[in-house]
């Protein structure tokens, strides 16, 4: 008996065929491996696991090597292939924050470990709780880098970081005092935040598009305007990168400057061989030492480190800026208002300069008729309670610190051995790049 064709029959035996076809061939889902975004492909790297100064990481777990991938917007998630784990370099592979389709993140550090817990975003306001009741900020702190975060002989920190950790305390609690600093290597600092180890990374940390979408945290705004330099030996004449063809360079891992050495040097067509190591002490030993025929990091960091090294005045830094490294707080993503109070405390210390607010003065701007003082520091309206904060709080963050400019003279400026000038990180009305949005 043969059927008639109508319409209706037609389409019903296409939609059999359909359905058969779902049933019997479904598609496997796939899951895309891609390189981390920030590993530096480079001719012929010697990765060196501790280095010559035995340095250790401060996180225990932290996972070596690069940021993973952003997922793409239509949620299927990459993975991070970052170096394998031997004396070389330790393996990072870690899911991606969600894309569009909001799947949870693993925590590199997790992923390192062999567990696969999924990180819990932060919830509005769960910081500030969280902080609170503990009774200390927990501040992620570079171990060691001259002028922006050290240990004293008394054993306590000092630096530009670390007063920038210390006005948060001062916000939060109206105490500078109540902060712990949590000492990070480079590829331990996300891990760090990812596990909330840490409550805020303030560490000389690069904002990059790659970070800000696949570590799962949040910039603030930048601090610092800084940019990689090469430092070399004066004996070798060497005054432009173009002249270091076929040189050893010290690089750390897990770093912007690993990645951006790469690149240039690629684009000057230049060869040379980087040799990595996974803590910067270990790096600057190696060049000490000899191993490498220049160093390369942040030229805020060069001019601090090459203070340390045996006969300072044997080393130049070249007249050269290799990248742009935009350095600004962190913090995990989730919680708004954490964030907005790390970042009003960062405008606060740049306004007050703008309005000559200083450590010393504060409490003379009690009787100001200007609305942006007067609101800043609280006398009306309520910003701070916007924040969760003291209506107050910026007098207590003044008067524990000072203002930006006062930090940056303090462990930077003209009356330190760095002796770093202003340039991009001079107010915007004096021809830098910091500007505050209006306490309003």
């Amino acid at each position: 008996m043969k059927l008639k064709q109508t319409p209706l029959v037609a389409g019903m035996l296409v939609l059999t065929l359909m359905l058969s076809a779902c049933a019997g061939n479904a598609a496997p889902t796939t899951t895309e491996t891609s390189a981390a975004g920030e590993t530096a492909a480079a001719p012929s790297t010697e990765v060196i696991a501790g280095g010559l100064g035995g340095a250790s990481t401060a996180a225990s777990g932290a996972a070596t090597g690069a940021s993973p991938a952003s997922s793409p917007a239509g949620g299927a998630a990459q993975t991070s292939a970052a170096a394998t784990t031997s004396a070389a370099a330790t393996t990072a592979a870690s899911a991606s924050p969600a894309g569009a389709g909001g799947a949870a993140q693993t925590s590199p550090a997790a992923a390192a470990s062999g567990s696969a817990a999924a990180i819990a975003p932060a919830d509005a306001g769960e910081f500030l709780r969280t902080i609170r009741d503990r009774g200390t900020l927990i501040c992620g702190v570079n171990p060691g880098l001259a002028g922006f975060s050290s240990v004293e002989a008394s054993g306590g920190y000092v630096g530009f970081d670390v007063d920038f950790c210390r006005a948060v305390a001062a916000a939060v609690f109206g105490d500078p005092s109540k902060v712990e600093f949590r000492p990070l290597e480079a590829a331990a600092r996300f891990p760090a935040l990812q596990t909330r180890e840490i409550d805020v990374l303030i560490r000389n940390t690069t904002w990059t598009l790659t970070r800000d979408t696949a570590n799962g945290g949040d910039f603030g705004p930048v601090n610092f305007y800084d940019g990689q330099g090469m430092m070399v030996r004066q004996e070798e004449n060497i005054s432009r990168l173009e002249d270091m063809g076929g040189a050893q360079i010290c690089v750390q891992s897990g770093t912007t400057t690993e990645l951006n050495l790469a690149d240039v040097f690629r684009a000057l067509n230049v060869e040379f061989t980087p040799v990595v190591f996974d803590t910067n002490d270990a790096t600057l030993a190696a060049y000490a030492e000899g191993r490498c025929d220049g160093y390369t990091t942040d030229r805020s960091g060069l001019a601090a480190q090459r203070l340390g090294l045996p006969n300072p005045d044997e080393h130049v830094i070249l007249d050269v800026t290799m990248s742009k490294e935009p350095l600004a707080p962190m913090v995990l993503q989730g919680d708004p208002q954490w964030r907005d109070i790390v970042s009003w405390v960062v405008y606060g210390l740049i306004t007050a300069e703008e309005q000559e607010i200083t450590q010393a003065n504060v409490d003379t701007f009690q009787n100001s008729e200007d609305p942006t003082i007067r609101r800043m520091l609280g006398i009306e309206g309520e910003l701070g309670a916007g924040l969760g904060l003291d209506n107050d709080f910026m007098v207590d963050v003044l008067k524990a610190v000072g203002n930006y400019g006062e930090i940056y003279n303090r462990h930077l400026g003209p009356e330190t051995p760095l002796d770093i000038p202003r340039g991009q990180n001079a107010l915007y009305t004096d021809g830098g790049l910091l500007y505050a949005p209006p306490f309003r």
